[in-house]
């Protein structure tokens, strides 16, 4: 890496991380309100490029899987899968989905009920409460895994298919390779997702723990305070640094299994205990509405009245995965390897956000129901604060303090799955992609992140975080540029890698040597298709 050297991507990066918390730990006030303004200025003048881009990513990925690509696998053509079905999927939901989704899942649906999206239908009516479950659904389905998987299946093909490092870098080598005044953008672009990955984890990680307390505080009437803060945040520290020494395959596997055994028991628990035939006909008709209108979603804006619903909404969450995708998409490639582009592709879009639609239908359902049939307070609680409401819901359940006691162990085990992930990812893209990185730098990063939480917790709260969060996802308006040039570099060793996979099976398989074009390349598209021809011997092709 030209004037950088071996470590300069992880000097670099620390540096630039440091004096973005110093500034925001010394002046929390004017810092949040200065990224909050460039974000909102961001949205507002480029809201439709983030629709439209995102919206391209999900076509680009399907088109993908069904052309004549989606065999081609991320590693050997012979390999298989390094992961089970259920370990992948458990790993995907704990890098992509995390806590989030554990409060918002009954929190989003509520909100929406109570302040329906575009202002379309009349708050806390039976139209608000379908619309709130259909736009749920929107924002934690299938967009806000496009751009994860767009860099993960890019980064995955690199990595396990050509042999190279797994670095954004690395895709754009072949183009910055040809032009000397752009070779050293390569570092640079490394230390802007890193970054911005640190960044983005180290809020996230943040709120979650203020969300923590706020929920020992509604069922343990445990004080919201910076003591209490730094308890549980040393806590996640040292069981997530008993991860990162466990290693890939067993702590963030282990933990990441468990997760997603808790949320199904979770699920069903309120599923069977709850309005269980009006939960199950909100699922069937939230995704009929989210399927039916899919579209439009995609690509509404409100140019012709004030609305800032979308900009604080569905743009926001696009620029959030965005900023969020080198971090999510490198974790997604680190595991995916041995899937054909086809699975992978049906794989982290399909399976992730129906976990997250029916985790939505169950929780989100049964709250709309009880706050529509008995008055049950749940909306002016999830008004009041955010992050007690889930707990407000359980009260009303059947032994509310046990599932408030397996809900806050499951955000914890988040947390920890999520943080050991990040230190994991960050901690290869600063060692120049390596598949196990040392110990020492994971260590290192996760003592990093733990810092910056704590240091602004301490200077500015939930303000303060909120500033670095909105500072991390101005990064997604140049990554978008970026994720195109990689796009358009990986199609085209895409067309090479299948010409040349072509060629040499067909050489393995005639003795005629290459020529005229008896029949279309697709044809051998599938090698077990070419081995069953009863002809092969007279056929000839031009490989293209």
């Amino acid at each position: 890496m030209p004037k950088f050297g071996k470590q300069g991507v992880f000097i670099v990066s620390a540096l630039v991380i440091v004096a973005i918390v110093a500034v925001g730990a010394i002046f929390p006030t004017g810092f949040g309100n200065i990224a909050n303004s460039a974000l909102g200025a961001t949205t507002h003048y480029f809201g439709w490029f983030y629709l439209i881009s995102v919206f391209g990513f999900v076509i680009f990925l399907v088109g993908l899987a069904f052309s004549k690509y989606g065999k081609i696998r991320l590693g050997p053509q012979d390999s298989k899968p390094t992961y089970g079905f259920f370990s992948w999927v458990s790993m995907l939901l704990a890098a992509g989905f995390g806590v989030g989704l554990v409060f918002y899942g009954m929190a989003e649906p509520m909100t929406h009920y109570m302040t329906p999206p575009y202002g379309d239908v009349a708050p806390e009516s039976a139209e608000s409460a379908r619309y709130a479950i259909q736009y749920a659904f929107f924002n934690w389905g299938i967009h806000q895994w496009a751009a994860f998987s767009v860099v993960g299946l890019i980064i995955a093909y690199y990595q396990f298919r050509k042999g190279q490092a797994g670095m954004v870098s690395n895709v754009l080598s072949s183009v910055t390779a040809k032009r000397p005044k752009l070779r050293r953008l390569g570092p640079i672009l490394d230390i802007f997702a890193v970054v911005a990955t640190v960044m983005g984890v180290a809020t996230s990680i943040g709120l979650a723990v203020l969300q923590i307390n706020g929920g020992l505080h509604s069922v343990f009437n445990v004080p919201e305070n910076m003591m209490w803060q730094f308890i549980i945040m040393g806590a996640m520290f040292v069981c997530y640094m008993i991860s990162a020494t466990s290693g890939l395959d067993k702590g963030i596997k282990n933990l990441s299994n468990l997760n997603l055994i808790i949320c199904f028991a979770l699920m069903f628990y309120i599923l069977f205990t709850g309005p269980t035939i009006a939960i199950l006909e909100t699922i069937t008709l939230g995704i009929g509405d989210y399927l039916q209108n899919f579209i439009g979603m995609s690509l509404r804006m409100s140019p012709y009245d004030d609305s800032q619903w979308a900009s604080n909404w569905t743009i926001f969450y696009w620029a959030w995965v965005i900023a969020w995708s080198p971090f999510v998409g490198t974790f997604v490639a680190r595991i995916s390897r041995g899937r054909t582009i086809k699975q992978y592709v049906f794989g982290v879009l399909v399976v992730p956000p129906l976990l997250a639609c029916l985790w939505i239908g169950v929780f989100g359902g049964a709250a709309i129901q009880m706050e529509m049939n008995s008055d049950a307070g749940l909306a002016q609680a999830t008004s009041d604060n955010i992050t007690s409401a889930l707990f407000q819901m359980f009260d009303l359940m059947p032994f509310s303090n046990v599932l408030s006691v397996v809900a806050l162990c499951l955000i914890f085990i988040f947390l920890v799955t999520s943080a050991d992930s990040a230190t994991y990812i960050v901690s290869q893209m600063t060692d120049n992609g390596s598949l196990n990185p040392p110990l020492m730098k994971r260590i290192i990063w996760g003592v990093l992140i733990a810092a910056i939480c704590l240091t602004l917790l301490s200077a500015g709260g939930e303000n303060g975080l909120k500033g670095l969060q909105s500072a991390s996802v101005l990064a997604a308006l140049p990554f978008t540029f970026i994720l195109y040039g990689m796009i358009f570099v990986t199609l085209k060793e895409l067309r090479a890698d299948r010409k040349a996979m072509l060629t040499a099976l067909y050489r393995r398989h005639s003795d005629t040597p290459v020529g005229a074009d008896a029949f279309e390349a697709e044809e051998l598209a599938d090698e077990d298709r070419y081995r069953r021809a009863p002809d092969i011997k007279n056929r000839r092709i031009n490989p293209r």
